[in-house]
């Protein structure tokens, strides 16, 4: 029973992970907004793209409320994120490379 509650939990966690989001972006653009606030990032490198993603929507214009159920023991689940982005973009890391050398950044609306 441990083994598929730990199978399902890794399975949630890939699906929403940046990595997934940022691999292969339509039109080479993406949205970073995190509740409605947008990121002051222009681009994103497609090598750990994942990570960039994560680190972008830290860095987003501020917020006036501070939403609680976003944490879990007060880590945001976006750091969290970030660090399964980190070993994802790790292992996508030879497509990254090329896929960089051959379209550049992607760029953020």
């Amino acid at each position: 029973m441990k083994n598929i509650i730990y199978l399902i939990s890794v399975s949630l966690v890939c699906i929403s992970c940046a990595t997934v989001k940022t691999i292969n972006p339509k039109d080479n653009q993406i949205d970073i907004t995190h509740r409605g606030h947008k990121s002051y990032c222009e681009s994103i490198p497609r090598v750990y793209s994942g990570a960039s993603y994560s680190f972008c929507l830290m860095n987003s214009e501020p917020s006036e409320t501070v939403n609680h159920g976003s944490t879990l023991n007060n880590v945001p689940f976006v750091a969290i994120d970030a660090v399964f982005s980190v070993a994802a973009d790790t292992v996508v890391l030879p497509y990254t490379v090329v896929t960089q050398a051959q379209h550049g950044n992607i760029k953020v609306n």
